[in-house]
């Protein structure tokens, strides 16, 4: 065999066949596996990485104010008042202190227990990882009276740290422009990085964070700009996500505690709905996954609840066991711990693993709660009221769960009637439309590739399943369609709620409504369900809404469909000179206004289409919008509605 037939056949896999990746060469070759992946949330994942830097600073008590400015070109500025990085020569690397935290994976003091105690970057790979990933940054040091910078492009530095200029402040300004080899997105949304420079001011309270943008100056010449800042923390952040919501007793209970060495700080209400809201942070980092101190606080508000409820009588007369899930109905709840070795697994690596943390929490929660109640026995009647109701429609909905499993496929109970399947089995290539109404649930039946697409149409709205109890929300025909369309299953002993998806039957699940008022509120009721009842959907990315054409444009023999009022006026701008006249718009109000191959063509050919994959950014502000669109307060969802019109095609 000769030598390229070696190689051809992977033979000559030897010591030369090894890459050694340098520093953080090794970054821009794999991206994704340092900060998840190169679109969207990458870019945003950036400005998390820096802004955590001077958030570390505030923890270790040297800094109370971060500025994050989003330049014109979508370069990012991030400016703290700390002590400034160390600029000093560092023996072991040879060169700047500032030049290796800048230049060195896993480098800078958050590795050294001396310096941080706990550390909110520690999750993230550091800032070195911006630097690599950004085609110019450029640091300014403030520190010892003086000003030192240093500039780098794609992560290699362009000159050794210099003295610029002198300064009777401290803290330090880094400005990057993501680079757009490695991105398939730069552009910043204003409203991802507000919302968690929001979320960090209510987890670190004292500290004032600034957003502002420059690319677009408002109607008074002045440029988009919001402070967040919050006084008393988590507090105020239970009060902003249940803005929205009845709130049962009155007031938050607030935690604040060190056990075994752990900061824990809770901040728990309880609210009218039938929802369970609890959303976990270590050391800022939002455990979407839950972990140890998730597991900790429910045993000891269990626990806790429990007791105060048999001790003083008060579940005599139920005739059925209460279940863990029934304490947590109605409530809302923040848990933020800060721990100095946090330990991550799950598939996205926010499930904290820390054993220690169980009992830590469990203990804080049931002395500050067991203290609560003795304390407030008004509000600890009306919780375990709450509980006994839930208790009770738990037992109801058990009858409505066992009709939707007796009705699923699995249990040969059949598909839903209305659901026109597809012909492949492999959930992976499948494809479910939740259309709007039997007459575009029929052109969409006609115009589908049966191979792949499935359809269901949905008849009117379907139930809102914000103000519903839980046995409510099964009854409802459409929902149980959906439930036994999809093939998972619900419910287990520890939580009535608990979704099944290990046997679900597609892995895209596409919303396909009316592009109008009606149509947009029905997605959103359907959004809605998914948040509430099926998140695991949303947060594995099966979650999709189609985008039908707001318009058909023609002019003589030619046709062009428009998603936008933006490109039906550059169609009139081309085929007519910016002039109407001899140009017919068609408006589709409705879906059913098209036929079966204009929506096929549109909506659902996988090589024309345009799908919008739901994504939840932030859970704590999901769960703060969701409560808000499909609450009773018309105001806030007026200017919420006002604000995004324009991204949601919903008709003024």
């Amino acid at each position: 065999m000769s030598e390229d037939e070696k190689k051809q056949a992977g033979v000559d896999y030897g010591a030369s066949s090894i890459q050694v990746l340098e520093g953080l060469e090794a970054v821009r070759k794999r991206p994704a596996m340092y900060i998840g992946d190169v679109g969207v949330k990458g870019l945003h994942h950036l400005v998390s990485e820096v802004v955590d830097n001077s958030i570390d600073e505030a923890l270790a008590g040297y800094c109370d104010s971060i500025e994050v400015v989003i330049n014109e070109d979508n370069s990012i500025e991030v400016t703290d008042n700390g002590r400034g990085i160390p600029v000093d020569f560092h023996e072991k690397e040879g060169k700047s202190a500032l030049e290796v935290v800048m230049t060195v994976l896993h480098a800078g003091g958050k590795f050294d227990k001396g310096t941080y105690k706990v550390s909110g970057g520690l999750h993230g790979v550091g800032v070195s990882c911006v630097n690599a990933l950004s085609s110019f940054m450029r640091v300014d040091v403030a520190r010892n009276g003086k000003i030192y910078r240093q500039e780098y492009e794609r992560g290699i530095p362009q000159f050794e740290v210099k003295e610029i200029g002198t300064a009777d402040y401290t803290g330090t300004k880094s400005i990057f422009l993501p680079d757009k080899i490695i991105f398939t997105e730069t552009v910043y949304k204003y409203e991802v990085l507000a919302n968690r420079l929001r979320e960090l001011a209510y987890l670190n309270a004292g500290i004032t964070l600034t957003l502002t943008d420059k690319r677009v100056p408002e109607d008074d010449g002045n440029y988009k700009s919001e402070t967040f800042y919050s006084k008393e923390g988590l507090k105020e952040f239970v009060e902003y996500i249940d803005s929205s919501r009845e709130n049962l007793i009155g007031e938050v209970i607030h935690i604040s505690t060190e056990k075994n060495e752990t900061p824990v700080e809770i901040a728990m209400t309880y609210n009218t709905s039938y929802n369970e809201n609890i959303h976990s942070y270590v050391n800022n980092i939002n455990t979407v996954e839950g972990g140890t101190h998730l597991a900790g606080f429910r045993r000891g508000l269990t626990r806790t609840l429990k007791k105060y409820a048999e001790d003083n009588k008060m579940l005599e007369k139920l005739k059925f066991e209460i279940s863990g899930d029934d304490f947590r109905e109605g409530l809302t709840t923040i848990i933020s711990i800060k721990v100095a070795e946090p330990q991550f697994e799950g598939q996205t690596k926010t499930k904290l693993g820390n054993n220690e943390v169980i009992g830590a929490v469990d203990m804080a929660v049931s002395e500050a709660l067991g203290n609560y109640l003795e304390e407030n026995p008004k509000s600890a009647k009306t919780i375990v009221e709450k509980v006994i109701l839930a208790a009770t429609a738990r037992h109801a909905a058990r009858k409505a769960r066992e009709m939707v499993q007796r009705k699923s496929p699995l249990s040969g109970g059949g598909l839903p009637g209305k659901l026109a399947d597809c012909a492949d089995k492999d959930p992976k290539k499948c494809e479910l439309f939740l259309v709007e109404g039997d007459s575009a649930g029929g052109t969409a039946k006609q115009g589908r590739s049966r191979q792949f697409q499935a359809i269901l149409p949905l008849r009117g709205k379907i139930r809102n399943v914000e103000k519903a109890m839980h046995h409510k929300v099964l009854e409802s025909e459409e929902i149980r369609n959906i439930y036994t369309a999809l093939g998972v299953s619900i419910g287990t002993e520890e939580d009535s709620k608990a979704l099944n998806i290990t046997k679900l039957r597609y892995h895209k699940v596409i919303i396909m409504t009316d592009a109008d008022v009606d149509g947009s509120h029905i997605a959103t009721l359907i959004m809605t369900f998914f948040f509430r009842y099926m998140k695991e959907l949303i947060e594995q990315g099966y979650l999709y809404i189609a985008t039908p054409p707001l318009y058909l444009m023609k002019k003589g023999k030619t046709e062009e469909y428009c998603w936008n009022d933006q490109q039906r006026q550059a169609f009139i701008d081309k085929y007519g000179g910016g002039n109407e006249s001899g140009i017919r718009t068609q408006r589709y109000k409705g879906l059913g206004e098209m036929n079966e191959i204009q929506l096929w063509e549109t909506t659902m050919n996988p090589e024309n289409r345009t799908l919008r994959q739901i994504t939840i950014e932030n859970a704590a502000e999901a769960d703060h919008v969701f409560s808000m669109l499909m609450g009773d307060d018309v105001a806030p969802r007026r200017q919420f509605i006002e604000e995004n019109a324009t991204y949601a095609n919903i008709d003024a």
